[in-house]
């Protein structure tokens, strides 16, 4: 019987493979002739029981041949080494069952030659052949498959040993051992678990059957309820026999106070959803082949150049694992983090959160995935979360998956909904997770060459200064020389034509470093307080001299900002500057000043050409990058924006093509002042 549900079991599912049609072919077989060897018993002809044996025999020979030859990686080699076993096997078997047809038609005396019965000797050749096998195939299992293969042999190896025992002793003795050939059945049916455990645990032989995960764990669950119920009862007898009087009331008491935990138990939500994840994890195939998820993940990935299309390939990797549609990358940028690629999705340079939010430091502390469907549906599972206002007005926004990298939190990808996955479970989560720590390395590592191409820009620039001081001394040299001899000479018209031509070659090497050279002075110096629109008002008085002169607007007077008066004016000059280069000489540049809270908030607004957020995003403040061709070296807003992060504020620009720009400086007001 055990037989019979294993051959019932194996014909079911998938067709095809060598390796699931020979053990299904052993198996029914195996059935086949343990059906028989009892009717033989029964009706006393055990000449059936012998006849169909060699041919059982010959089946789990064929399918240890299979196993083993797999072992091979040389397939001509392989099949050749199978195709000449498998011949010999045939013919041995053959042989047996010719021997078997003549004790039938001879007697059982004819079967004794020199003392030996030829018969009981053949079916032990068989039996060593099988364990021969067993013993090969362990000794050449690949490390990954020796998992499944033990219990193959295992199973394989008792049922050959047991025959080479019966027959040995039969051989020994000139008869069967009538105990031991009634114990054969049995023992065969326990072999019979040891091979289901063999073929669960080999994909080759997987049994493609499918049950339903709700009745998996209704069953478990009313399993588990009976199970607890025994217990209760069990309880429930001995206190009622050693309750005395009071047993049967302390009885029913135990009883329904048992009823009553199991049926709150039975309705507790997480309760359930733990008993889901514990039966989708130990009791089913995953839902995902994970090796090829994580090829295609890392052919997205890797794909291209190591460019900043990096970041969108981070999204797109990760997106179709679960089928979403599209995503935006948010990453730190110095104390928020900000949007800085999207993928099929709408992104707004708005939509930052800084790094204090909630939101931040519940993906650090717990580094879980957020499901907004499920965070909707019961808050109290994500306790102490609270979203953005922009993130929960998204009309696609799904999942939000953490980008950790050493325990840190790099940045999070928002991804869009899928039209696909109707529900997201704990495999699910698991996988994103892991493909977001992955992405998560290769954008640090992109972190990390970008500003190591920066330090090795600023270090050319560097060596470039050094070079022009070197110049600017030997001309300040030639310029000094001429100076001193001017008293002297100034008479000599051949002296003066001397000194114009080595002033005018001067000139010319000056002008020539300046166009290598275009920047503000990078010295920091000591902070003091400054009353900002007092400075402001200075700022803009210098810059009058520009086409179209700023106009100032200061909403509010008398705050202080703790800052390098210099460095500070340098820096909204030069967004002054930058601003009317943008505007035609029609266009307006406004200055403006007004307070939010504990922040000053100084903007310089123009009605220049405007930039578009890729270029915002990806140019406007990189180093060494700039629009105004030779005449600039593409540093200043840079150095703007990383100076007013030093004083612990930050510079955002809001511009739309065609209609102009605002750079927007928030400040921390100086307590002190």
């Amino acid at each position: 019987m055990l037989f019979l549900i294993l051959s019932l079991v194996l014909l079911t599912g998938q067709q095809g493979r060598s390796h699931k049609n020979a053990l299904k072919y052993a198996s029914v077989v195996s059935t086949l002739w343990l059906a028989i060897t009892a009717l033989a018993i029964y009706y006393q002809a055990e000449f059936l029981a012998y006849l169909v044996e060699p041919l059982r025999s010959f089946s789990w020979l064929v399918f240890l041949g299979f196993v083993l030859v797999s072992s091979v990686t040389d397939t001509q080699i392989a099949q050749r080494r199978f195709r000449n076993t498998s011949l010999v096997v045939a013919g041995y078997t053959a042989i047996v069952i010719c021997m078997v047809f003549y004790r039938l038609l001879a007697g059982p005396e004819a079967m004794i030659i020199f003392g030996i019965n030829i018969l009981y000797a053949g079916l032990l050749v068989i039996a060593v052949a099988g364990l021969v096998l067993v013993e090969q195939i362990m000794r050449n299992a690949h490390i990954e498959s020796r998992r499944a293969a033990k219990y193959l042999c295992i199973g394989l190896g008792v049922l050959f040993a047991f025959d080479f025992y019966l027959y040995s002793n039969a051989l020994m003795f000139q008869d069967l051992n009538v105990g031991v050939w009634h114990a054969r059945g049995f023992v065969n049916a326990l072999v019979v678990p040891v091979l289901a455990i063999a073929i669960a645990r080999d994909p080759r032989l997987s049994l493609d059957i499918f049950v339903s995960r709700r009745m998996v764990f209704h069953t478990t669950a009313l399993l588990a309820a009976g199970l607890y119920l025994l217990i209760m009862g069990a309880g429930g007898y001995y206190i009622r026999y050693y309750g005395g009087e009071w047993g049967t009331i302390v009885q029913v008491i135990f009883l329904f106070g048992a009823g009553l935990i199991l049926m709150v138990v039975f309705f507790s939500g997480r309760v359930r959803a733990s008993l889901r994840v514990l039966i989708n994890k130990h009791f089913f195939h995953y839902k995902y082949d994970y090796r090829d998820e994580w090829l295609r993940f890392i052919k997205t990935l890797s794909s291209g150049q190591p460019d900043d299309r990096l970041r969108e390939r981070a999204i797109h990797s990760i997106a179709e694992i679960i089928d979403s549609p599209g995503g935006v990358l948010w990453m730190r940028n110095m104390n928020r983090f900000e949007p800085v690629a999207n993928w099929q999705m709408k992104i707004s340079a708005q939509d930052v959160v800084e790094a204090d939010h909630p939101l931040i430091d519940f993906l650090m502390a717990r580094k879980w995935l957020i499901d907004i469907d499920e965070y909707e549906r019961d808050p109290e599972l994500y306790k102490g979360l609270v979203l953005p206002d922009w993130l929960e007005k998204m009309p696609r926004a799904w999942l939000v998956v953490p980008l950790i990298v050493h325990d840190q939190l790099l940045g999070f990808i928002v991804l869009a909904r899928s039209p696909v996955q109707t529900y997201f479970n704990w495999e699910d989560s698991d996988l994103v997770k892991t493909a977001g720590r992955q992405a998560a390395v290769h954008l640090a590592q992109l972190e990390a060459s970008k500003a190591l191409a920066e330090a090795r820009q600023f270090e050319a620039c560097n060596r470039l200064s050094s070079y022009v001081m070197h110049d600017l001394k030997n001309l300040v040299a030639q310029l000094s020389l001429v100076v001193t001899n001017a008293a002297k000479h100034k008479g000599n018209p051949r002296f003066m034509e001397d000194a114009i031509a080595t002033v005018d070659n001067s000139v010319q090497k000056m002008n020539r470093l300046l166009e290598h050279l275009r920047s503000d002075s990078m010295q920091v110096q000591e902070t003091t307080p400054i009353e900002v629109c007092a400075m402001l008002g200075e700022v803009v008085q210098t810059m009058s001299g520009g086409r179209p002169a700023p106009s100032l607007d200061c909403q509010v007077a008398g705050i202080h900002v703790l800052a390098n008066r210099d460095r500070c004016m340098a820096i909204i000059g030069h967004l002054i500057r930058n601003a009317q280069d943008a505007t035609p000489d029609n266009g307006q540049v406004i200055v403006r000043l007004f307070r939010r809270a504990d922040r000053a908030i100084i903007e310089v607004q123009d009605t220049g050409t405007g930039m578009d957020e890729q270029f915002i995003r990806e140019r406007l403040f990189r180093p060494f990058d700039s629009t105004k061709g030779k005449a600039g070296m593409g540093i200043g807003v840079y150095e703007a924006r990383d100076y007013i992060h030093k004083m612990g504020g930050n510079l955002e620009v809001i511009s739309r093509v065609g209609e102009g720009s605002t750079f927007r400086i928030r400040i921390p007001i100086s307590a002190a002042a």
